[in-house]
């Protein structure tokens, strides 16, 4: 039943394509070529038109007997595309015999320019003497318009990416003025060197953990008279300028309050005082953590007197120089600023020859350490390391300590100011050196 159904449609098809096939080939070989979707035309040696196909005369708009014997291939051309025929595609094809796929223009009746791609022959005759020139002549309009808009894409996309490069120039010069400017004003907040003191030896150093940020940490070494000496580390809260501004007000108060009452208490207690009073009474709380301490060398038969209060500060690490190593503890204290009044407590201590004070901010003890950065430093692992250093000078413990820090790598998200304090062991007291922020 299917197959009988199948078989009359099948011979229908084939009758179809049969039909197809004698429709075409009717078409007689002169109407092929006027009729062709592409332009036809020959010339003579001299390039004066022969013949010339319908297709080729509707895309110029001209007539048949204003073209054939009156006009050469060149007439057809734009200025420059006549230029280049007779200064490269007729010399080479004289030379070569044929050319294809030359892209050149041609000019129609109505002033358009067209386009074309243009292929030609030379037909020769039997004894080889050049007879005619056959060209084959493709429109290119879509080909050109394609062309020019990938063209136009290239330069835009060449625009853009010169305008990112100038822009990421741009900011990469913008970046580093800021950055100069912030270390210019980072340092500012910071003393430039530390003062030799006679009897001591003093270090400093100074990580900044991002060079977009002020950082809020401080530290200062100054004299109150009689052979004492006054010393604070500290950290104010947030980043930047305003960190910048309660650094300034924290380290210029501290001063002024050591030398009108350097008890150590009393100092962090003004402070305490300052800070509430200008910005917490204010609604817009600021507080710090600070340690303050006099140290007054000699004082003590063959030691140095150091007297310490803090604010809610890591405590203070004495190194022995027997190898023992111990936190000055200081309770009470709370953060600088927080509350209107704190209890602040004076703790003391002797240093020995050899002996040394480390104060430090929580950027060292807080560091992330470990693959997964999950654990932190920590006082214990502080503590061990100074144990391995207790024969060390302050300026050796220092060093030290700058290479641990750089040792964290990421891991160090926060800025970290060291202060050493230490009486010499032996020999001539060495010139204190401040190392700058970084």
């Amino acid at each position: 039943m299917n197959c009988q159904s199948g078989e009359p449609s099948e011979a229908g098809d084939a009758a179809g394509t049969d039909a197809a096939f004698s429709a075409l080939l009717e078409d007689s070989p002169e109407e092929l070529y006027e009729s062709a979707p592409c332009g036809y035309l020959s010339t003579l040696m001299d390039g004066t038109i022969a013949k010339i196909n319908s297709t080729l005369l509707g895309w110029l708009g001209l007539e048949r007997e204003a073209v054939v014997g009156r006009r050469t291939f060149a007439d057809l051309l734009t200025v420059g595309g006549k230029l280049y025929h007779e200064t490269h595609f007729a010399p080479l094809l004289r030379m070569q015999g044929e050319l294809s796929g030359i892209a050149l223009e041609m000019k129609a009746a109505d002033g358009r320019r067209l386009p074309v791609l243009v292929s030609s022959v030379v037909k020769h005759t039997d004894t080889g003497e050049p007879l005619l020139i056959r060209t084959t002549v493709f429109d290119a309009s879509d080909r050109r318009a394609y062309e020019q808009e990938l063209l136009r894409r290239q330069e835009e996309a060449e625009r853009a990416r010169a305008e990112a490069e100038e822009a990421r120039r741009q900011a990469e010069a913008d970046r580093a003025r800021l950055a100069d400017a912030l270390a210019a004003l980072q340092q500012s907040l910071v003393p430039s060197s530390l003062p030799e003191v006679p009897g001591l030896e003093a270090a400093v150093y100074y990580h900044t953990a991002s060079p977009d940020l002020l950082g809020g940490d401080f530290y200062d070494l100054f004299p109150l008279g009689e052979g004492r000496w006054a010393f604070f580390l500290g950290d104010v809260c947030g980043k930047g300028p305003q960190a910048a501004s309660l650094t300034s007000l924290t380290r210029y108060t501290l001063r002024a309050a050591a030398l009108h009452d350097p008890e150590p208490a009393t100092a962090l207690a003004t402070l305490n005082a300052v800070l509430h009073d200008r910005y917490s009474a204010g609604g817009d709380p600021r507080y710090c953590t600070a340690i303050f301490g006099v140290i007054e060398p000699g004082a003590e038969e063959g030691g140095t007197t150091v007297r310490l209060a803090s604010g809610g500060h890591p405590p203070a690490l004495i190194m022995r120089a027997d190898g023992r190593t111990e936190y000055l503890r200081t309770p009470g204290g709370l953060l600088v600023g927080a509350l209107p009044a704190v209890p602040f407590t004076t703790a003391s201590t002797v240093l020995a020859a050899g002996d040394t004070i480390l104060l430090y901010t929580d950027g060292l003890t807080e560091a992330r350490i470990g693959q997964t950065r999950e654990s932190m430093f920590g006082d214990e692992a502080l503590r061990a390391f100074a144990a391995e250093h207790t024969s060390a000078t302050v300026h050796e413990v220092i060093g030290a300590l700058s290479k641990l820090l750089e040792s964290f790598g990421d891991g160090l998200d926060d800025d970290t100011a060291l202060l050493a304090l230490g009486v010499p062991a032996v020999g001539p007291t060495v010139p204190s050196v401040a190392k700058r922020p970084r």
